[in-house]
């Protein structure tokens, strides 16, 4: 008699790897850098970029990249040298 192994991954078990990169709001950046920072770091579109920046502006965070920890604690600390408030959840 055969038996089969059955080897399978929950949806739940694959998210656990992925993070979220989050930008805060702040009272010194302009949307135009932070627009531009968006853009040239996490490779946004424009538009998207620009939606990003209203959502900070208006909600106080947003979850501008979700990936490998280790892509995104290189952009966030990209942020972080352009002066962008942002952390790796």
């Amino acid at each position: 008699m055969e038996t089969k192994e059955q080897v399978g991954f929950s949806l739940d078990e694959l998210l656990v790897e992925q993070r979220d990169l989050i930008v805060y709001n702040d009272d010194f950046n302009t949307f135009d850098h932070v627009i531009d920072s968006l853009i040239k770091i996490c490779d946004h579109h424009p538009l998207q970029a620009e939606q990003c920046a209203l959502i900070v502006h208006n909600n106080g965070k947003c979850q501008v990249k979700r990936g490998d920890y280790d892509v995104l604690a290189s952009m966030c600390t990209a942020l972080h040298e352009c002066g962008i408030t942002a952390e790796v959840e």
